[in-house]
């Protein structure tokens, strides 16, 4: 039986174009983010190869289907070599990474030397700013960085309502205080996302990430300290003049579940610059707990 070639084609939405040879690799951390640009690649024509994160990639099962290798955040200095040793011309840093490494442990290399001084400070201005350097340091070594909602267009949110229940009236004052909050702390390099009850912020995402944030509002509702205030809205936004290929807000089925523990109405994202996860079922899950989604027209540009 003789099977038709996969044709590589332009993502119109994205308006990235890979040409035909390209041999696109994945940085694998934790999370379906990693395994949902796997299947989006291959689907386009371009079996990636999977770098998965020892300790972080949690989806290892999923992602050993395409051709793999791993690398401790320690070896961080065999980075390129080893991309380079398996023909990588495009990269997706794609998933969470939960830790730092350990300056200790790490291996020196020659490549390492050469960018340590940019590393480290690049560590005193927080994860953006790590993460620039990181993708201009592979791209000086030949390596296109491209962010996930390139490759894969439709993991990105669509503007405007994407669920059966809309904002009412008076979620959209708290939706615009959520966004302010989430904007002047995403200044700082703290964190991308906030929640507004009653038309003003009550927390503000840190170190722990979204999930401890809805946890901690949770907590807060039934301490009391929310007594007889309503619905309220999670908003996440891009960090102002982000780096897009890499740690763009996402959510997915458990942030629909843990904003519904926590009380609140719904979500806000911004649409081309935010990413909904496992969408199907994201969705269907937040259609199932009466909550809205909504997709926010972007502030800046969708891709950089």
């Amino acid at each position: 039986m003789t099977t038709m070639p996969t044709m590589k084609t332009k993502t119109a939405a994205s308006g990235l174009d890979l040409p035909p040879d390209a041999r696109v690799g994945i940085i694998a951390g934790g999370g379906s983010l990693p395994v949902e640009v796997a299947q989006g690649l291959a689907t386009r024509g371009y079996p990636p190869f999977v770098l998965l994160m020892e300790g972080e990639a949690d989806r290892e099962r999923d992602l050993r289907l395409y051709e793999h290798d791993s690398l401790a955040l320690e070896q961080i200095g065999s980075l390129v070599p080893t991309l380079k040793r398996y023909g990588i011309t495009h990269l997706v840093l794609a998933g969470e990474i939960k830790r730092r490494p350990q300056l200790a442990r790490i291996r020196l290399s020659l490549g390492l030397l050469a960018i340590l001084p940019s590393v480290i400070m690049a560590l005193a201005r927080g994860d953006d700013g790590l993460l620039k350097v990181v993708t201009r340091g592979l791209e000086r070594r030949g390596i296109k960085v491209i962010g996930a909602h390139q490759v894969v267009p439709e993991l990105a949110a669509a503007e405007g309502t994407l669920t059966a229940k809309a904002p009412k009236q008076s979620d959209w004052r708290d939706i615009e205080a959520a966004r302010q909050a989430a904007k002047a702390i995403g200044a700082l390099d703290i964190g991308q996302a906030a929640i507004a009850i009653g038309g003003r912020a009550i927390a503000l995402e840190g170190i722990e990430g979204t999930h401890g944030l809805l946890e901690r509002t949770r907590e807060l509702r039934g301490h009391g300290r929310l007594a007889g205030k309503t619905r309220g809205v999670l908003v996440k936004c891009a960090k102002p003049g982000q780096e897009l290929r890499a740690d763009l807000p996402s959510i997915g089925p458990q942030t629909v579940e843990a904003t519904h523990a926590a009380g609140l109405a719904g979500i806000a994202v911004e649409a081309g610059r935010s990413l909904i996860l496992e969408g199907p079922v994201t969705l269907g899950r937040a259609n199932a707990l009466g909550l809205f989604i909504v997709g926010l027209p972007a502030t800046e540009p969708p891709h950089g």
